[in-house]
C-alpha cells in the first residue's frame, strides 16, 4: 500500500474538522450519542477520494462500538452536513472505525517506560 497523497490528506484532514464540528454541535439525535463526546483522530481517504473512513473514539473510550453504530446509523444526514461545510465535488461515502492511535500511544509509553530500555536509551551514543 503506498502512501497517500497530498490531496488525500488535504481532503481528509478537511473532512476530519468538519466532521469534528459536526459532532461537537451534538444536533445528532441517538441515545448512544446523547452527551457524548467523540473525538474524531484521523480520516483517511481512498486514492479515489470516494470513500472516507474517519476514526473515531468517544471520550474516556467507553461504548465505542455502540457509538460507532450510531454514527453508521445517521451517516446519510452527517453526509449531508458535511456537505453543506466542505467545498468537495462530491462528498465521500463515509466509513467509521475505532481510532486505535491512542492505544498504540499508551503502548509506546509503557515501552518506554520500562527500565532496561531506558537504559538502553541512555547509553546509546547517538541519543
Amino acid at each position: 500500500m503506498s502512501a497517500p497523497s497530498q490531496r488525500q490528506l488535504r481532503v481528509g484532514e478537511l473532512i476530519r474538522r468538519a466532521l469534528s464540528e459536526i459532532l461537537a454541535e451534538g444536533d445528532i439525535h441517538d441515545p448512544a450519542l446523547a452527551g457524548r463526546s467523540i473525538t474524531v483522530g484521523e480520516v483517511r481517504v481512498s486514492p479515489d477520494l470516494r470513500q472516507a473512513t474517519a476514526h473515531v473514539l468517544p471520550l474516556g473510550g467507553e461504548g465505542t462500538e455502540a457509538a460507532i453504530a450510531a454514527l453508521r446509523r445517521h451517516k446519510g444526514e452527517i453526509r449531508r452536513r458535511l456537505a453543506s461545510r466542505v467545498e468537495l465535488r462530491h462528498v465521500p461515502d463515509l466509513r467509521f472505525a475505532m481510532d486505535e492511535s491512542f492505544d498504540r500511544l499508551d503502548a509506546a509509553r509503557r515501552l518506554f517506560a520500562d527500565p532496561r530500555i531506558r537504559r538502553d536509551v541512555a547509553e546509546d551514543p547517538e541519543a
